[in-house]
């Protein structure tokens, strides 16, 4: 466990806390006379962990966004595929604490037990350093990961590929608007579908304007 506590950047004063947060409920059970104790108690708190440091975050990072808005961005973040990726990211199969049963049938792939292990691991850093260290991880593993998809995203493309789905579609991008110094302009850019407005996006040049627009018309649609 002490290679995990390396990739976490976390150590723990109480490494109990880790090991329960690795123990399956199948294993807890075929080890009940041990008084063994499944992960599912941390899975519960770590779910609140998670859900509240992700909505502070957008919360302050994105001043603009309204409240459904919030509520589907932090879902996407904490979703179990997400949280499937962390656990591939940390290599927590390996470590999982499973029945015979269970890992014998899989259970160290199954995403379903890899995402609750996420919640329950998040949960003990959070008992162990409290809010701060269970931040950092989060922040790491998942906000700052999230992040950089975004910035990477081709949000034009994506626009069109929403929009063919549906055949005589027909998209538009027109430059409405400029502001500020040369070495500093604004430009604005409204996108079209079939001639009604969806979408507009600022940004220092034309193209970064565009995605911005298209990542608004994306919302628009997606999202009415």
């Amino acid at each position: 466990m002490r290679h995990l506590e390396e990739t976490l950047g976390y150590t723990f004063h109480d490494r109990s806390l880790l090991e329960n947060a690795l123990t399956h409920s199948s294993y807890a059970n075929e080890n009940r006379f041990k008084g063994c104790q499944s992960n599912e108690r941390l899975e519960f708190l770590g779910d609140s962990v998670l859900g509240m440091v992700t909505a502070d975050y957008l919360f302050r990072t994105h001043p603009d966004l309204p409240e459904g808005d919030l509520t589907r961005t932090r879902a996407a973040l904490v979703c179990e595929e997400s949280l499937v990726e962390v656990a591939k990211a940390w290599g927590l199969g390996e470590y999982l604490r499973l029945g015979k049963g269970e890992n014998a049938g899989g259970g160290r792939r199954r995403p379903s037990i890899q995402a609750d292990a996420v919640e329950a691991v998040l949960a003990a850093v959070y008992l162990d350093g409290g809010i701060g260290s269970a931040r950092k991880i989060i922040q790491k593993y998942i906000l700052d990961r999230e992040s950089e998809k975004a910035r990477n995203r081709d949000y034009k493309t994506a626009l069109q590929e929403l929009v063919q789905r549906e055949s005589g579609q027909v998209l538009q991008y027109r430059l409405t608007g400029s502001s500020g110094p040369d070495h500093a302009k604004i430009f604005t850019v409204e996108v079209d579908l079939n001639g009604a407005t969806i979408g507009q996006g600022e940004g220092h040049s034309k193209k970064e304007a565009e995605q911005n627009a298209a990542r608004a018309a994306i919302g628009h649609l997606e999202h009415p």
